[in-house]
């Protein structure tokens, strides 16, 4: 292996980028492998703290990440969050000569802007929603009444995984119209937006780690984005996961071939080869797959669960894609089942109150087979107290479904905090 900052031995000094249920995910993994030497977080969380040091950084300063990893003999930074990868994060690092885990900014558009999402997909025949986009608000409205019901609206840009909406009436189309485009409920990711025909069938989340050359698939999981039970409600950033769900060989290779191979070889085309996590949401039904959109990072919270049944070192597994040897790392997955129940705020996708202290996390770790990730906390005199609106992710693993979601709820029913909401039915349908 090349020599690369940050090396001793075989040892990497690490920095993760970020502050949620997905950084704390990644951060219990890395800590794990004998290969992570020190191990800082920027933010961080309260439940980070205790795995690593988590530092005061201004990560919207590309520069200043870049001399926090000199000054800090950092070998590996990862950068997880899609807002720090479409700033160009992951550019500056790897100018810098610094190994970076994360796609470049151009490779990245793929998830800042789903125009140019949209416009990729047709332009490598890849199977997605018939769309149009649009930048004014009147065409866009003449456009969305003509369309049957549901009709699905998409913010252009990065909205915290809430700038999607299923639109279920004329006047829910108008008023998301209206408060995307003209009152800037997204800033300025609101303001081009698309509007595409509403697919049925069911949604899986697929991962894959790239180099740049090659795609290694992981298992496929379920995430549940509306806020309540039987999918109602708001979209949310998501409400909890389950994997492995099984689906054939056939249909697995149909993911491979339509949705991933694709984007590799477009990407190789377009000079901005893709490096990191490649992760298309698809929607399966009798026709076969289509995209539902791609996000070009670990997703949240799928990480919660993909961390417990990654058994091969994920650093391990980081550097081969950074050094683009991915095709000669073997990744190797348990075979066991996992559950990720989020427990989020009163009013959670919307307004929210935090600053409650939770109680109850040291206990439902008690079970062996509970992890209990920290998404949305801070420390408040000498106490975790809630910081967001996903609040924790309790992730259970076990031999069958039934068993890790069992495990799950016992220990989601020992954590409580003033408005804690939670669905019931994460882990209740594993097939598609």
């Amino acid at each position: 292996m090349k020599d690369i900052p940050g090396k001793t031995s075989d040892g990497v000094n690490i920095l993760i980028i970020g502050s949620g249920g997905r950084e704390h995910a990644l951060a219990w993994k890395m800590r794990q492998s004998p290969r992570c030497e020190k191990l800082y977080i920027a933010p961080g969380n309260a439940g980070t703290a205790g795995l690593c040091e988590n530092i005061t950084l201004n990560i919207k300063d590309n520069q200043a990440v870049v001399d926090f990893s000199k000054a800090n003999d950092i070998g590996l930074v990862v950068v997880a969050p899609d807002d720090y990868l479409a700033q160009g994060m992951v550019d500056a690092l790897t100018a810098a000569s610094i190994p970076a885990f994360g796609p470049t900014k151009a490779a990245a558009e793929l998830e800042w802007s789903k125009a140019f999402a949209k416009a990729f997909m047709k332009r490598y025949e890849i199977p997605t929603a018939y769309s149009k986009t649009f930048s004014g608000l009147d065409s866009a409205l003449a456009y969305a009444k003509a369309q049957p019901l549901p009709v699905v609206i998409k913010a252009d840009g990065l909205a915290l995984g809430k700038g999607v909406v299923i639109a279920e009436s004329y006047d829910e189309v108008e008023k998301t119209l209206t408060e995307f485009m003209k009152e800037g409920k997204f800033g300025k990711s609101g303001k081009t937006v698309v509007i595409e025909e509403f697919l049925k069938g069911t949604e899986v989340s697929i991962h894959a780690f790239c180099d740049g050359k090659t795609a290694k698939l992981f298992p496929v999981s379920r995430d549940h984005k509306r806020v309540g039970d039987g999918d109602t409600g708001p979209n949310t950033g998501g409400m909890g996961t389950i994997a492995p769900i099984h689906i054939s060989d056939e249909l697995l290779d149909q993911v491979l071939q339509l949705t991933v191979v694709p984007v590799m070889q477009g990407m190789i085309e377009q000079e901005t080869p893709f490096s990191g996590i490649l992760f298309p949401g698809l929607m399966v039904s009798k026709g076969g797959v289509k995209v539902l959109e791609y996000n070009a990072r670990f997703g949240d919270p799928e990480t919660e669960s993909y961390m417990r049944i990654l058994e091969t070192d994920l650093v391990d597994v980081m550097l081969a894609c950074v050094e683009g040897r991915l095709a000669e790392q073997e990744i190797v997955w348990s075979e066991e089942h996992v559950v990720t129940v989020m427990l989020a705020s009163e009013g959670y996708p919307g307004e929210y109150k935090k600053g409650f202290p939770i109680l109850g996390i040291d206990e439902a770790e008690k079970d062996a087979s509970v992890v209990v990730f920290h998404a949305g906390t801070a420390v408040k005199d000498g106490k975790v107290v809630t910081a967001g609106g996903r609040v924790l992710g309790v992730s259970a693993i076990g031999s069958s479904p039934d068993e890790a979601k069992r495990h799950a709820y016992e220990a989601v029913r020992k954590i409580q905090f003033d408005g804690v909401q939670y669905r019931t039915d994460i882990g209740a349908f594993w097939e598609i």
